[in-house]
């Protein structure tokens, strides 16, 4: 009998090579860095990210997806069938909701996120009750730089407060306390004689005002008029004391419906919006639900380091959004997949800060709303 030969080397070869079609390929950039032998520049460092591969092109994209939402002006689009130009189209721009998470505002990204807000740059703030406080709370005592490896129990018996590598002393939270307490019953008062309808963003809006320290970020949202929403405010130190306050001056009431109406109308008003979502949780979610009811945001980057696997909305990736109306169907959403401290300053380096210019207080008054509205 004779045996069929089978020529095993040309077998594996068909299998190893097989055949490619350059047509698949022509639209798509070729992987290339960065290259140190022309010099240093960062414009040009950042730029070839995109190109990079893995999350530097995410940083890339990120970068002109936000430069899409600062650069866009209502003349953009065509006029609708009907109407007329009154000569403001260009003034009317994107508006740019901005979310973070606390630990964000507890580290020095606060300084950045604070930049935006003194010139402007974000239109709509959503974060959570700790980046709220610890923003107010650095205006009256430092934050101090420690260790991710300090043990817990030696930190607790010296009333030291780990926040990853960062320490916040107990005082910190002794001297909010003693700041605080006189506005929250001039808050009562003010709700019992005046009929004042405290939400969420009006008291942040009022801490602010009061604690008039131009580091902080929220006497520039003050300042500025830009709202800042917090689902949760009492889930932190605010929380907190409103709590003990409660037993000392009962009847502070906030209303949380008015701010809900409040955010979406910002999104349902919108020509055009974008969002910058650092971290996950609900401030992800607030800005994304917002933005549902004008059938999704038209721009749109998450940077955090949460995954999908798990169904949560913190890590689902912008796709899934799109699922839910909540990102428009042709969009071209970015999500990175790193720590903020890292990344968030490259990307306003490479964008709000690169493009910078002083709005006019015509343009400036045509984007806004009123604040409490």
């Amino acid at each position: 009998m004779t045996e069929n030969k089978v020529n095993a080397p040309e077998t594996a070869k068909e299998a190893v090579f097989f055949q490619s079609n350059a047509e698949d390929l022509k639209n798509r950039s070729v992987v290339k860095g960065y290259d140190f032998n022309e010099g240093l520049d960062y414009g040009k460092l950042f730029e070839s990210y995109k190109n990079t591969g893995f999350q530097a092109s995410a940083v890339g994209n990120a970068i002109d997806e936000i430069n899409k939402m600062i650069q866009w002006r209502l003349s953009d689009e065509p006029l609708a069938e009907g109407e007329e130009d009154d000569g403001l189209r260009g003034q009317t721009r994107c508006k740019i909701f901005l979310g973070y998470t606390s630990n964000l505002v507890s580290s020095g990204i606060r300084d950045i996120i604070k930049y935006l807000v003194q010139h402007s740059m974000v239109d709509v703030i959503v974060s959570t009750a700790g980046g709220i406080e610890e923003d107010f709370i650095k205006c009256l005592a430092p934050t101090y730089m420690g260790d991710f490896a300090l043990k817990g129990q030696e930190l607790r018996r010296k009333g030291l407060n780990r926040i990853g590598n960062l320490l916040v002393p107990n005082d910190n939270y002794c001297k909010f306390e003693d700041w605080i307490m006189p506005i929250l019953d001039k808050m009562v008062e003010e709700q019992k004689t005046n009929g004042t309808l405290w939400t969420p963003s009006r008291v942040i809006n009022r801490l602010g005002k009061e604690i008039n320290h131009e580091d902080s970020i929220y006497y520039w949202a003050w300042k500025n008029n830009i709202p800042v929403y917090c689902p949760a405010l009492t889930d932190g130190s605010i929380g907190d004391m409103m709590y003990f306050h409660s037993y000392n001056t009962p009847g502070l009431v906030l209303d949380t419906i008015n701010d809900i109406r409040a955010i979406n109308n910002h999104a349902v008003y919108a020509k055009k919006s974008g969002v910058i979502i650092l971290g996950g949780g609900v401030i992800k979610h607030h800005i994304c639900n917002a933005n549902l009811f004008r059938n999704g945001s038209d721009f749109c980057v998450f940077l955090n380091t949460a995954n999908e696997f798990d169904g949560s909305d913190s890590g689902a990736r912008p796709d899934e959004a799109v699922s839910w109306g909540k990102i428009k169907l042709d969009a071209k959403p970015v999500k990175i997949y790193a720590e903020a401290s890292i990344v968030f300053p490259i990307l306003v380096a490479e964008t709000f800060a690169k493009t910078f210019k002083q709005k006019s207080k015509q343009e400036l008054e045509m984007n806004k709303r009123p604040i409490f509205d």
